[in-house]
């Protein structure tokens, strides 16, 4: 899994924002706001290129005081909210 080129992390106003930009994303016509940890969620996405929800996880487990489980869990749920907005590819 990987994210969807076109998309880029701004802070807007004190707010991440993923905003699409270039042609490939001509059809979406939104913003999307993510707070601090979905925010690094995405951006440790982008640096792993590649990822699972796994390695995403694993990474939100280093970064913030949370049980794996939970994290995963919460992984899941974020990347498939993600998908179904178009902005992930298999």
């Amino acid at each position: 899994m990987r994210t969807k080129k076109g998309f880029t992390l701004r802070t807007v106003c004190g707010e991440n924002v993923l905003m699409a930009e270039g042609l490939e994303t001509i059809d979406f016509g939104k913003l999307i706001r993510l707070n601090g940890t979905s925010a690094f969620m995405w951006q440790e996405a982008v640096r792993q290129g590649e990822f699972t929800p796994e390695s995403l996880a694993e990474a939100i487990c280093r970064e913030y005081a949370v049980d794996a489980e939970k994290a995963l869990s919460d992984t899941k749920a974020m990347l498939e909210r993600w998908t179904k907005e178009g902005l992930l590819e298999a």
